[in-house]
């Protein structure tokens, strides 16, 4: 009478476990889950073509034909590998200075410095390198114009937020006027201490040696500093997405005096994710000198750290979006190029089209959706 009735049991558990067939409404509820993408797609796609339409209404006006301008601004950026070699070259330093936007972003603070934290980078890393003089080889060399670039980086952002701190200056003012400071103390290295006494013309300090160079991935042009890009933006994403750390810039983000409350050190919190970001903004800075440029100009970096502050809208300042968002415009700008040469427009013009996809996404694209991170 046991074995029987165990039985039964048995058989009775095993038919109470066997799944449910799917019916029409479970059908009808998963189709209902993928609409919000569904719409939040269309919408992007709606904003990118309308941003080129209004592009291209704004060339006829100047008597320009709008095929013929955005075939020249798609050939410049993505028409061969050269091309798209090109525009992910652009787009290596503005990933990096786009997560320097992002991490204090995620802590509710504004980091306009991307530029002169760009700049320190690169002084930073030409700086290490004429230290080490060649006389270290590539990897190790590189490893400490890394960390030179990051360090000055950070300490030229960590001195926005000490000034918060102390004096309660905001920091998008002193970031902002930062940026001038450092374009100051780059013109002066360039023309006194380290300038290249061959440099006549136009003034220049010394080519770096091989050992300092980021050694070339594709092409011609196709740095090691792009996958130094991509590694940051997973590695930025993981901290803000999956450590406590990154839990507790969301909080001070979100509410300030709830972290307060909840017993973060808020001053802390402000001082690490500025500095985070000025690290990455230096390490942009090192991959752009000893990747393409190979020595200090008056001009390196001009404009990087302000499009690279838009790219990080753009991406709404997800880590793994800036990498899109960055290609884009550093696309953009690579196109105009191609536009200016084409159709003899100046190279204002592209920048109409930058501000035309930033509007449509950020206006349009994105309402209704969900932060990622």
């Amino acid at each position: 009478m046991t074995a029987t009735t165990d039985t039964t049991d048995a058989e009775t558990t095993d038919t109470d476990a066997t799944p449910a067939a799917p019916g029409p409404g479970d059908a009808a509820l998963a189709a209902r889950a993928w609409m919000p993408l569904a719409t939040d797609i269309g919408r992007w796609v709606a904003a990118l073509v309308g941003s080129f339409v209004l592009f291209g209404l704004f060339v006829a006006l100047r008597g320009v034909s709008p095929v013929e301008a955005l075939k020249a601004v798609f050939e410049s950026a993505v028409g061969d590998t050269d091309a798209i070699g090109e525009t992910l070259v652009r787009a290596t330093p503005l990933v990096l200075a786009a997560l320097a936007v992002t991490v204090p972003a995620r802590a509710g603070l504004f980091n306009i410095g991307g530029e002169g934290q760009l700049l320190l980078g690169a002084i930073g890393a030409v700086g290490a390198s004429r230290m080490l003089d060649g006389a270290v080889p590539m990897v190790p060399t590189l490893a400490v114009m890394g960390l030179a670039a990051a360090a000055t980086g950070a300490a030229w952002a960590g001195l926005a937020a000490v000034l918060r701190q102390v004096f309660g200056t905001n920091e998008a003012i002193t970031t902002l006027l930062l940026n001038y400071i450092a374009g100051l103390i780059l013109t002066w290295l360039v023309f006194e201490p380290w300038k290249d006494p061959q440099s006549l013309g136009q003034a220049y300090t010394k080519e770096l040696d091989d050992q300092s160079r980021l050694p070339v991935l594709w092409g011609n042009r196709v740095h090691a500093g792009l996958l130094i890009a991509v590694v940051a933006a997973v590695a930025v994403w993981f901290l803000l997405s999956r450590t406590r750390w990154g839990f507790r810039l969301g909080v001070l983000g979100g509410n300030a005096e709830a972290a307060r409350r909840a017993g973060f050190r808020v001053g802390g919190l402000s001082l690490g994710a500025m500095m985070v970001g000025g690290a990455l903004a230096g390490l942009g800075g090192m991959t752009e000198v000893a990747g393409v440029e190979g020595r200090l100009r008056p001009e390196i970096l001009v404009s990087y750290g302000y499009t690279a502050f838009l790219s990080s809208w753009l991406a709404r300042h997800h880590p793994l979006h800036t990498l899109w968002a960055a290609t884009l415009l550093g696309g953009i700008i690579v196109g105009g190029f191609g536009l200016k040469i084409a159709t003899g427009l100046s190279g204002g013009a592209v920048e109409v089209l930058s501000a035309l996809v930033l509007l449509g996404v950020l206006g349009f694209a994105q309402t209704g959706t969900r932060k990622a991170v």
